[in-house]
């Protein structure tokens, strides 16, 4: 076989990815991805993952067919099979992090293909471009635990169940022929020292101007912002921040903290993105009315015309677990209908 390095123009990556180091990019945010076709009868990867914890893998389509591949947890460089025994003739490959945020990083190197086969680009890069900042619904936890719909999660599913490929962010942007960068964490809150994410000790305040994010992972590193513009992003955070306290509707001093950093983050984002379209939601997922209250304050306290709220027909009520795929499906259609809704203006 020969080896296709990361650096051929073949490749056409898309979300918050390192390229500090050329030969081996690095994967950080779920749904992050690669599209490339080739010729050949089969496809590897090389690949070296950083592990941190529960099952870490990767997801694909080649020539629509949907396959998962694991990954290792030793920090060496490996190749991994995606498929062999292909017909002769071009095929197309999408591969992303299924991952719901920082539980690993991996490194890619690039892809071994038959001697004499070609890497190929595969079409243009959509010219709508969307942004996500949201918790592990957002990610596509637990999405694939389909004998579990609207019911709390299976015990014991670390990983195997997510898949960010079919998050409602991921779906409405291929609903509206957008590239996404979804830049969700599961367990995430706005605050720090509230969620679960890191022990509950990092919030959206510490990651959302963040390449690298994860603590535990080593430094964390700063996005640059100029490198890539959205057209539209959407904010879907305020479902973990009732723990370890559900204060929202109780306590009017830390409403107001709460309300005040949300806003301050947007208002960071609106100075990096003059132009772009905010909505800002929370999901299917059970929580209290109060923190969309709090939302339409927040939204309100801004005061600017390109900022807006939407709520889903089940918003809040929909299941005490994560949602799985036909629900993230349902919040993908009423959110591509809204967007939709503004015409060309949003993009």
């Amino acid at each position: 076989m020969q080896f296709i390095d990361s650096t051929h123009q073949a490749f056409r990556y898309t979300g918050r990815i390192d390229f500090s180091n050329p030969i081996c990019p690095s994967f950080i945010y779920p749904g992050s991805s690669i599209h490339v076709a080739f010729t050949g009868t089969s496809a590897a990867l090389r690949v070296r993952n950083l592990y941190q914890c529960d099952e870490n893998a990767l997801g694909f389509l080649i020539d629509g067919k949907e396959g998962k591949v694991l990954l290792s947890t030793d920090a060496e460089v490996r190749d991994c099979l995606l498929a062999d025994n292909l017909s002769a003739g071009r095929h197309e490959l999408i591969l992303w992090k299924r991952a719901a945020g920082g539980c690993h990083y991996f490194d890619f190197f690039g892809m071994l293909l038959d001697d004499g086969a070609e890497a190929i680009p595969l079409g243009t890069r959509p010219e709508r471009r969307i942004e996500c900042y949201g918790d592990s619904v957002s990610a596509g936890e637990v999405c694939e635990a389909f004998e579990y719909i609207g019911m709390v999660d299976p015990e014991g599913h670390q990983g195997k169940f997510s898949n960010s490929w079919h998050s409602y962010a991921m779906l409405s942007a291929r609903n509206l022929g957008a590239e996404i960068h979804n830049d969700s964490q599961g367990g995430i809150a706005v605050l720090d020292d509230t969620g679960y994410f890191v022990n509950g000790k990092v919030g959206l305040v510490s990651t959302w101007d963040k390449l690298r994010y994860n603590p535990e992972l080593g430094p964390c590193t700063s996005w640059d912002f100029a490198s890539w513009t959205p057209h539209v992003v959407i904010m879907a955070l305020g479902q973990n921040d009732s723990y370890p306290a559900d204060y929202i509707s109780t306590d009017a001093k830390k409403r107001k903290i709460w309300i005040d950093a949300y806003a301050l983050i947007m208002k960071n984002l609106r100075l990096k993105y003059p132009n772009v379209f905010f909505v800002v939601i929370t999901t299917l997922l059970n929580h209290e009315e109060g923190w969309d209250g709090a939302l339409d304050e927040m939204v309100s306290s801004l005061k600017d015309d390109r900022v807006v709220r939407y709520r889903f027909a089940r918003n809040g009520r929909g299941t005490p677990g994560h949602l799985r795929i036909a629900e993230h499906r349902e919040m993908a259609s009423e959110l591509t209908g809204f967007l939709k809704s503004f015409g060309e203006t949003i993009w």
